[in-house]
């Protein structure tokens, strides 16, 4: 018996034609969106410039072929290279990611959208070089903040409602994504062609999420933006190109996204694109720290401080509680031997214990110097998680996205103290008014890990004045940042 099956093209699946249309309007949003757009741009490039301390992280910058310099290239921040979009996409995307410190989005799944700026940035840059190259007009900052806030806004909104890290895939998968539906924008790309991109943008088998999780954390989760925003820039290019795309490549029976790795079910969504998840994206500000710990963190420096001053340290301990969500404990409730620095910023328990302990938590605190400390371990084993369902609930409720954590302590003689809770972390827009000055700061520090002092005055004084920055081309202002 045979089943016969038709040949004939059917039309694209909805999902890649809503994502062409959106990119394809006009400005995605108002005043807020390009002024939290303008904060995420600066929060971003700070981030990456700090990441250039890590050879671990420099190591696998600059070009694939060692000496190579591209003409009218693109240049990557904080150094001297200057090369093709896909590999500069990815120097800068491993730039941004490599510390954990760049903006979060949590829904259904959680993920960076700014790690889409490595893509974004390349391409901008380096169709700004060739348009002056051949006497036409580069690309401005302004088309910068603009497609940022359609890939915060594709990444963001399919985030909602669709947990890939449930089926084992890696958030990644919307930075590819997103990446391709922008940078088509940018390069010129039809409507054909950006469905087209974006189909192929699904097509790949998408990155497995085992390098964020024990036994196998490790630093690939630090490159895995840079590589999936680059791929986008490749997939991108290869549709302009006139290359075919898949259109049903969600919806086809067996072969397609959903039946072969999203266990038959199709994307859910709740809300159209707009600019909704620019203007409430998380900031890290405060610590390097992976989000759904920064309450966390940020309790633990208030537990340090009334350890203090009841003239006891972190060895009067006898044990931790802490109350959090649902997703705090099936991704970094950890215990036992942790390899790594990408296996450390993974775990509820190291990020609390170095501030308890040392009173702060920094980059540098995840590193292998820090770790061998025995304390560290010992007070780990003496933090316990339990699942609040009230927290898991503000967790996911689209008018409160909270990051709730609530620390109780038990000290050996018996004595508790008070409950310390903190449901929004400072980089929450709850808090904007007190985070963004010290986003700022943030960024004046990071420019100074770099730069001279002329240097970075000139970066900040074009940088910090939103007016002028999104009139400059894409060239100048990246022109800025060659050491």
């Amino acid at each position: 018996m045979s089943t016969q099956h038709t040949a004939a093209r059917p039309a694209p699946d909805q999902v890649l034609t809503d994502i062409a249309d959106y990119v394809l309007g006009g400005d995605p949003g108002g005043a807020l969106a390009y002024q939290t757009a303008h904060y995420c741009l600066l929060d971003t490039l700070g981030c990456g410039l700090e990441a250039l301390e890590y050879p671990a992280c420099t190591k696998l910058l600059g070009p694939i072929v060692p000496g190579t310099w591209v003409p009218h290239g693109a240049r990557v921040p904080g150094t001297q290279f200057q090369l093709d979009p896909v590999q500069a996409a990815f120097n800068i995307g491993a730039m941004i990611r490599w510390l954990d410190f760049n903006d979060t989005w949590l829904a259904a799944e959680w993920g960076h959208p700014s790690d889409n700026l490595g893509g974004i940035l390349a391409t901008a840059d380096w169709l700004s070089r060739q348009a002056l190259a051949n006497g036409r007009a580069p690309l401005t900052m302004r088309d910068v903040l603009t497609a940022m806030i359609r890939a915060h806004e594709i990444q963001g909104v399919i985030a909602l409602e669709n947990s890939f890290n449930r089926v084992g895939l890696d958030h990644v998968v919307l930075v590819k994504v997103a990446s391709t539906a922008v940078v088509g924008r940018l390069l010129g790309l039809t409507r054909e062609e950006i469905i087209n991109a974006v189909s192929l943008a699904w097509v790949d088998g998408q990155s497995l999420r085992t390098y964020r999780h024990a036994p196998n954390a490790g630093s690939r989760k630090s490159w895995a933006a840079g590589d999936a925003t680059s791929r986008a820039v490749r997939l991108a290019l290869i549709a302009r190109s006139g290359e075919m795309g898949y259109p049903t490549v969600l919806s086809a029976k067996t072969w397609g996204f959903y039946d072969a790795l999203f266990r038959g079910q199709p994307l859910k969504f709740t809300r159209a694109y707009g600019s909704y998840v620019m203007e409430n994206v998380l900031f890290k500000i405060s610590y390097p720290a992976e989000f759904h710990a920064q309450t966390a963190v940020e309790a633990a420096m208030q537990v340090h401080r009334q350890l203090n001053e009841l003239g006891v340290t972190h060895e009067a301990v006898e044990r931790i509680t802490v109350r959090t969500h649902e997703a705090c404990v099936r991704i970094i409730d950890k215990h036992g031997p942790l390899a790594n620095p990408a296996d450390r910023d993974h775990c509820i328990q190291y990020m609390m214990a170095v501030p308890l302990i040392f009173g702060r938590l920094t980059a540098a605190d995840y590193e292998d110097s820090v770790a061998a400390d025995p304390r560290i371990d010992a007070l780990r084993e003496r933090i316990h998680c339990v699942e609040d369902p009230q927290f898991t609930r503000d967790y996911l409720d689209p008018d409160k996205r909270s990051i709730a954590n609530a620390l109780s302590v038990r000290l050996k003689d018996g004595r508790e103290l008070p409950e310390v809770r903190v449901e929004y972390p400072i980089g929450h827009k709850r808090r904007r008014a007190e985070g963004i000055p010290l986003l700022i700061e943030k960024f004046h520090r990071n420019l100074a890990r770099r730069f001279p002092d002329k240097q970075q005055r000139a970066i900040a004084e074009l940088a910090l004045d939103p007016t002028r920055l999104e009139r400059t081309a894409v060239n100048e202002f990246l022109d800025l940042f060659v050491i």
